[in-house]
């Protein structure tokens, strides 16, 4: 039975996803998918197709079926992928609401530890698989994401409020399209294991204008790092969060698996005076869960602060 898809974001995560999605369905026709495109974004693609530069793809073009600028412009989703920023997802959620339906699955392939919970809070009904990706693409110029290195993996779930709904049509289309992916019916470790990364080391380099190597070398920035990992620890430990024993040893063995000067995007953000950054993402979730679960965290508040006074 053909499906509508709509992929909400087609920057790095998004335009390498939904260019998988989209580029599979050509060949099958199932499903019926639409991209949400706005501006000079939407006049590229809608004359040449997305293009995704990326060694996993020999054809490097894929046309939607249906281009939109609007998200109200979308009619009767199955499935969405949500692939915004964080500073946006209230809005976008606000919007999704009035075209979605208690069985519109919502894929959010976001970083973060609370994006659920911030779905959930303006959506309580639809299906909302927890989800986390590992990819290392970039918006090149409009209409075009560029993709190296590792081919990008998706982890996900099932909805801890629905967890006996049938998802199976969702992993079957993963699996045609040749994603990379992990399901389980718990996906929240793996979020959390992700999270305790990108957050620590995005902090201290966004307060210091370091590196991943200076965070893994420099004795104050990685006593910090420490320091935020271990408040992550005791509120995903508070919410029955499970994390690997090991997990602050092994976050700064992946980390050392990066070149030493390799920048994180909070850092880039916050050193550049961005408009939009994903300190609330990170900071905020950590202050935010800290005070809900009755947990102090005052490294994390701390460093929050400093990068704040000085934005």
């Amino acid at each position: 039975m053909n499906k509508n898809i709509s992929i909400i974001g087609l920057g790095g995560v998004g335009g390498y996803f939904g260019f998988k999605i989209n580029q599979a369905n050509q060949k099958s026709l199932q499903h019926h998918i639409s991209f949400i495109a706005r501006g000079k974004t939407y006049e590229i693609i809608k004359e040449k197709g997305l293009t995704l530069l990326s060694q996993e793809h020999v054809v490097k073009t894929t046309k939607p079926d249906i281009l939109l600028q609007n998200i109200t412009e979308i009619t009767s989703p199955d499935l969405i992928l949500i692939c915004v920023k964080e500073y946006d997802l209230e809005q976008v959620c606000k919007q999704l609401k009035e075209v979605i339906s208690e069985n519109t699955i919502l894929l959010p392939m976001m970083n973060g530890a609370d994006i659920y919970d911030r779905i959930r809070e303006i959506i309580p009904n639809s299906i909302i698989l927890p989800s986390c990706v590992y990819v290392a693409s970039h918006i090149k110029e409009k209409g075009i994401v560029e993709h190296q290195g590792k081919t990008g993996k998706l982890f996900l779930g099932r909805d801890p409020k629905y967890p006996s709904h049938d998802i199976d049509w969702v992993i079957n289309l993963i699996t045609e399209t040749r994603i990379d992916f992990n399901f389980k019916d718990n996906t929240l470790i793996d979020i959390w294991t992700k999270f305790i990364f990108i957050a620590s080391f995005g902090l201290v380099t966004a307060k210091h204008n370091s590196s991943i190597g200076l965070v893994c070398s420099d004795q104050s920035q990685k006593k910090e790092a420490i320091a935020i990992m271990k408040e992550i620890q005791l509120l995903a430990l508070k919410k029955d969060i499970l994390l690997d024993q090991n997990i602050i040893l092994n976050t700064f063995e992946k980390a050392a698996s990066f070149p030493a000067q390799t920048p994180t995007s909070l850092q880039l953000d916050i050193n550049s005076k961005k408009e939009h950054n994903e300190l609330e993402l990170f900071a905020g979730a950590i202050i935010n869960y800290g005070s809900e679960l009755n947990i102090k965290t005052p490294c994390t508040q701390k460093i929050y602060e400093e990068i704040k006074l000085n934005y």
